[in-house]
Order: C-alpha cells, then structure tokens, then sequence
C-alpha cells in the first residue's frame, strides 16, 4: 500500500543502513546527505539518485564533492569533518585518540564525521621546523613518517642540521624530527671521538736522490665541528693531505743518513706544522708518528754491505785491542815473576798441577824432590 501511496505522491523510500551514508540529487541537483533510517524523497520521472557511502572508507569521496561543499552547509556541519590545510601547514588527524593521517600543506580532507570521532591539530611549519618529540614517537609508533626526516645521532657523535642548505643546528646524541614539506634537510653526522689516520706508502726523494717509501700514522678528533664541516670539503682527507706534504718537505731536505739516525726530531718537525694547519679547520691533531722508512730493495742490500763493513772493522777494532791488552798483562806477569822468584815457583807448581791433571798415569823416578830439580834445570 505505502509503494502504490508513494507512486502515486511521486516520491520513494529510502533505506540507509548505519554502515552507510549518502547524497541524494533530484532532477540532477544535489539536494542533502542522508544519514542512517529511512527516507521518504522527490521521484517524479525516476529523476532521483542516490550515491551510498561506507562509512569504513571514512573518506568523503564524490564526483558531488564541490557541490555539497556550496550547496549544504548545514548538511555538511552535521555529516562531515572538513580539515584544510595552508601553504605552511601541516594537520596531524586523529581517530578516535590515535593517528589516522597526516595531510600536508595545501591541501583537504573530507571525512565523515560518524566514523569519527576526529581531531586536526594544525602545525605551522616554519615556525616549528623539528617535530615535537611526543609526537614524533607517535607518528613513528604509527608510520605516519612520510613528511618527516628523521635524524639519528649516536653516543660520540653530532649532527649539523640544514635547511635548504643554510645550516641550523647542531644536534647532540638522540632521535630528532625535521617537518620536509616544501623544503631540503640536510645532515652531517660528525665523530667526536679520538680517531686514527694512517698514510702508507708515500714515496719520497731525499736530499741525496734515495727513492725511499715512508708510513705515517696521526691520531686526532674534531674540535670545532661546524667549522671541520664548513672549511673543507672533508677534513680527513685534508688532514691525509697535509700530512703527505708536510714529511715530503721535511724528509726532502734530509739525506738518508739523517733520516735513519734523526727519526724521532724529523717527526717532532712535520708534526708541528700539521698541527698548525688543522687547527684552523677546527680539528685537534695529537700524537703523529713515522712508522716505517722502506728501502728499495737494491738499497737494502748495499746498506747492508755498509752495515757489515763497518761491523767488521768495529769487531778487527776490539779483537786488536783484546790482543794488545793480553800481550801487555803477559808482559806485567814476566817483569814480576822475573823479580820474584817466589812467584816463579808458585806458577811452576801450576804448570805442574795442570800437566798432571791431563796425566792419566804418572810415573815418578828419583823422588818428587828429583822431579822438581829436573823442571828447574830445564827452564835454565
């Protein structure tokens, strides 16, 4: 009976479920947004349409979107959540508590406001360029990152932030958030603890025309890390840099003779002047040391026949002077047994005792006392 009423009213009923909502047009015209229940509408000519919405697509999305915008004010105050955003904006939304989106400058949402309930919270972006740190772990909880750069910083360590290549900060040890919308972040991580550099390999010319090889190794930490950064393009390379010339200089104007036997003072040199030139780059340069001096091998073989040269006449050196001494304590013990002929006697019954230590069998004819007088008359 109400369908027969209703054609012949030329109107219809509606059914929109709580799932749902939508906008109905008559005669093409956009006439209001239809919320959950039953609705009784125009249909003369079948000129209505409905469009349904779910409501879990949360969204509004419509081809009627602007008309609905101009057209029903009141229907969009009561259906749905507009959230705009300017040039310099950014809006956290929120559902029901938690984070749903994050819209970035100039631009809308349409939401509808059953499937809600929503909150926009509106950042200005260039007054607040880092993210507040509780919202940062929320939008990472919720991976809601996509107009966020995240810097890192570890224990040691610093980082100098710019902003379309102006630097701005300088960040010590944590997690930190850049609003990127519109603009460039830019991050250079700086180790502030002691380092090690090692320059292997460096051929040279000394003064004498040796071809030698030397390793250097430095250890250093940036002091200074915004002017480390700004000054050079990369300071541990400049730092290579210097020290390659620095001993190439210093070591040039030496002979190999003064290399090898003067190593300590020619470090203590070059390592002055590095340290000088780092300094204005804002890095701190401690302990330099030369480890090693490499010889070519034709080199190494004719200082080691100097070296075993010199050697041998240091050991014909001492054995001549050995040999003088004992001839000249020979002489000392002569000139005293020859004054004394106690003394004479005693190294007689030493010779003896030695020769009849090495006497298996000692036959002794005549008495010891003839023995004795024997050896007597042959030393006279």
């Amino acid at each position: 009976m109400k369908q027969l009423i209703d054609s012949l009213m030329g109107r219809k009923r509606v059914l929109i479920d709580e799932t749902e909502r939508a906008v109905w047009l008559y005669k093409g015209e956009v006439r209001g947004i239809l919320g959950a229940g039953e609705h009784v509408l125009k249909n003369r000519d079948g000129s209505l349409r409905i469009e349904r919405q779910p409501l879990a697509r949360m969204m509004f999305a419509s081809a009627y979107e602007q008309a609905v915008l101009d057209k029903l004010p009141a229907d969009v105050a009561t259906h749905l959540t507009v959230v705009r955003t300017a040039e310099n904006e950014i809006a956290v939304i929120e559902r029901d508590g938690i984070i749903n989106t994050i819209l970035g400058p100039d631009a809308k949402l349409i939401v509808w406001s059953d499937a809600g309930p929503w909150k926009a919270s509106l950042v200005d972006i260039v007054d607040n360029v880092r993210v507040e740190p509780k919202l940062l772990q929320r939008l990472q909880k919720t991976d809601r990152m996509q107009f966020v750069t995240v810097v890192e910083v570890g224990e040691g360590k610093t980082a100098l932030v710019s902003i379309d290549g102006r630097m701005t900060d300088r960040l010590e040890p944590g997690v930190y958030g850049y609003w990127n919308p519109g603009r460039k972040i830019g991050v250079k991580l700086v180790d502030l603890t002691r380092q090690s550099l090692d320059v292997t390999g460096q051929e040279m010319l000394t003064r004498d025309r040796v071809t030698l090889r030397i390793n250097i190794s430095a250890e250093y930490r940036v002091a200074d890390p915004l002017l480390a950064v700004t000054s050079v393009k990369d300071f541990a390379d400049a730092l290579y840099r210097a020290l390659q010339l620095a001993f190439r200089k210093t070591l040039g104007a030496l002979t190999l003779d003064q290399i090898l036997e003067n190593k300590v003072t020619v470090d203590a040199g070059a390592a002055d002047k590095v340290r000088a030139d780092m300094a204005l780059i804002g890095v701190e340069v401690s302990d330099i040391a030369l480890k090693d001096v490499i010889l070519p091998g034709e080199m190494r073989e004719i200082l080691n026949q100097v070296v075993a040269v010199q050697k041998e006449a240091e050991a014909n050196v001492i054995r001549r002077r050995e040999e003088t001494n004992a001839t000249r304590s020979l002489l000392n013990t002569a000139k005293v047994m020859a004054e004394n002929p106690v003394m004479l006697r005693l190294k007689e019954l030493e010779a003896l005792e030695s020769i009849a230590g090495k006497v298996e069998r000692l036959t002794v004819l005549g008495g010891t006392e003839g023995l004795l007088n024997d050896l007597v008359r042959l030393r006279d």
